[in-house]
């Protein structure tokens, strides 16, 4: 079958075969490593991805169902320059990984929590993020970091090129 996909914002156009799964699709095909094979079995998260807007486990997903889709993967986070997203950020300051595993499943699905709970308390991080295995952490430092990444995004969401001037001001920086 022949899909069209946009994925990191490239729109891609491939003859697949109708049982292939969108984390093959993407690791195989498109090269996209940091999406990571797991379980096979959508248990463990690792396969994260935003489909049209919404995380899935790519495990579960059939590429044909992603025709005509926008998947974002954790390599499409980051700016062209290389800037990490929020929630990229706050989990490397937070040392929220260990072996980096679950790391980027879990920074997808960290990414849609915060779309729908701006202001999540630790209780709604560790339900939001459930389905996201981590076998190294303990997720004391995950939880952190979401909420870390919560309060940037807020913060960045209530920067004008006004504020932004302000605190350079404030804090001897150059405009």
């Amino acid at each position: 079958m022949r899909i069209t996909v946009t994925v990191d914002g490239t729109t891609y156009t491939d003859d697949v075969e109708p049982r292939l799964l969108l984390v093959h699709y993407l690791r195989e095909r498109l090269g996209k490593v940091g999406t990571v094979v797991g379980c096979d079995t959508s248990n463990c998260g690792a396969c994260t991805v935003h489909l049209n807007g919404y995380s899935v486990k790519s495990c579960s997903v059939l590429a044909v169902q992603a025709d005509g889709g926008d998947v974002m993967t954790i390599e499409g986070l980051s700016r062209d320059d290389g800037t990490l997203h929020p929630v990229q950020e706050a989990f490397r300051d937070n040392h929220a990984l260990q072996c980096g595993f679950c790391t980027p499943g879990m920074i997808m699905q960290a990414i849609d929590l915060l779309s729908e709970n701006p202001e999540p308390d630790e209780e709604a991080v560790r339900h939001g993020l459930e389905g996201n295995l981590c076998r190294c952490t303990g997720y004391q430092n995950i939880v952190r970091a979401v909420q870390d990444a919560a309060q940037r995004l807020r913060a960045s969401a209530t920067d004008t090129p006004e504020t932004v001037a302000a605190k350079a001001d404030t804090a001897g920086g150059v405009r």
